[in-house]
């Protein structure tokens, strides 16, 4: 079902449901006053008759009984029936359009009787020794009814009509917006990520096309990382698969000491080619979805650790580990696998590019703890600090793969973690702020 004609349909409803009940309570007290109207044109016809008799001579019999009185002398309304009798129930006058069987005077006021199997509504007053009945036949009001809630029946049910053709055109235009967008979404191709232009819109749907823009644009920007990530890999896997390849035939084609070179070679090549891949692998889950919560929490100090354990035995000596006086012993808001990832490739980088000894040290600023890796080595030029963090970037006299400080510029974006690349007075330093947990 489409929006529109559901929301036609609920709309509608309601306007149905909204006119059907003004309607009726309209015609409910349409209805109870015309019949007060009428009674009112009972009472007043009596009233009339009655002071039309007090100005009319009354004839009198020779026995001094009253005669009857002429009833086109009364001036009786066209369509009522009316009646003079006296106290005893003697017939004065009667109208023409009275019934043949005399109508009940014996009560004042308002009443319904049935005569000849007809129902009237009767009204009679008391006027001295008379008794005046006016009265009309209730058929005839059902009659006058029908017609009068009929003619107010039908405006309202044109109204309604009309509403509801107004609702289902006013809904066509003000959905016209979102069939704008779904032609241009329908005509784009399937490879099209350029922003959606749609022209004119209202204020409700801006953001939804703004959204949808963003959307398309990192879209754009993950397939061109993954393409250039593609081709940078290929590269750089390239590289060491052509070298053990080509130590495998030197050592197929020499004898002695020379084979054992171009072996171990070729076993270099492998493990090079092994810390590539593993570093591709990591790189690539930290910047997918998958979760590294394992449930497990460390402290700023277990963290660190737990990183020189990993630099490995040729390295972990050269690591000088600073600490605070007053080191914070709350667990860190990152999961345990990718601080100790983050700060070995930190560790790793440092140790790769410094002779001397490289520091670790560990600050604490409010609720961040900061690890500053600091080496010895030469350090860069500015232009070459910018370049820090892209994939398969490297210095020329650097062995790494490019891929450490990339994966500790994806933890950081991950984590919402702080990273800063800096010349130091001897040497490069490298800053990771990360959250402490909050307490409680």
């Amino acid at each position: 079902m489409s929006l529109r004609l559901r929301l036609t349909l609920m709309l509608g409803s309601a306007f149905v449901l909204l006119w059907t009940l003004a309607a009726t309570w309209m015609l409910y007290d349409l209805r109870n006053e015309m019949m007060r109207s009428l009674d009112e044109r009972l009472g007043a016809s009596a009233r009339m008759v009655a002071g039309l008799l007090e100005q009319l001579p009354q004839p009198v019999a020779s026995d001094g009984t009253r005669k009857p009185i002429s009833a086109e002398r009364l001036g009786i309304p066209n369509g009522l029936a009316c009646q003079v009798s006296s106290l005893r129930g003697e017939v004065l006058a009667r109208s023409h359009t009275a019934p043949g069987q005399q109508l009940d005077a014996e009560r004042a006021g308002f009443h319904d009787q049935m005569i000849e199997g007809v129902p009237w509504r009767s009204f009679t007053l008391l006027d001295g020794e008379l008794r005046v009945t006016t009265a009309d036949r209730l058929d005839e009001r059902a009659t006058l009814g029908r017609s009068v809630l009929l003619a107010a029946a039908v405006p309202v049910a044109v109204a309604l009509l009309g509403s509801l053709g107004l609702l289902w055109l006013g809904l066509g235009r003000g959905l016209a917006p979102l069939q704008r967008i779904r032609e241009a979404l329908t005509w784009r191709s399937a490879d099209s990520l350029q922003p959606l232009q749609v022209g004119a819109l209202p204020g409700e749907l801006q953001p939804l096309v703004e959204t949808q823009n963003q959307l398309f644009q990192r879209i754009a920007q993950a397939l061109e990382r993954e393409r250039r990530f593609t081709g940078d890999a290929a590269h750089e896997l390239r590289s060491p698969l052509t070298a053990i390849k080509t130590h495998l035939q030197v050592a197929r084609m020499t004898q002695g000491a020379a084979v054992d070179q171009a072996l171990a070679n070729a076993e270099a090549g492998a493990d090079r080619l092994q810390r590539t891949l593993e570093q591709l692998l990591l790189l690539a889950r930290v910047e997918g979805s998958l979760d590294f919560d394992d449930g497990l929490q460390c402290t700023a100090l277990e963290g660190a650790r737990l990183a020189i354990e990993d630099a490995g035995p040729g390295g972990r000596e050269r690591i000088e580990l600073e600490l605070p006086a007053d080191l914070p012993a709350a667990p860190l808001d990152i999961p345990t696998a990718l601080v100790v990832a983050a700060l070995r490739n930190l560790l790793e980088n440092a140790l790769r590019h410094s002779d001397a000894h490289v520091k670790l040290a560990l600050e604490q600023h409010g609720d961040l703890v900061c690890f500053s890796v600091r080496d010895r080595g030469p350090g860069l030029p500015a232009e070459k600090l910018a370049c820090m963090g892209q994939r398969f970037w490297r210095s020329a006299d650097s062995g790494g793969s490019g891929l450490g400080l990339s994966i500790v510029q994806a933890i950081a974006e991950r984590c919402g973690c702080n990273l800063e690349f800096a010349n130091s007075e001897d040497g490069l330093e490298v800053k990771l702020a990360v959250r402490l947990q909050p307490a409680g």
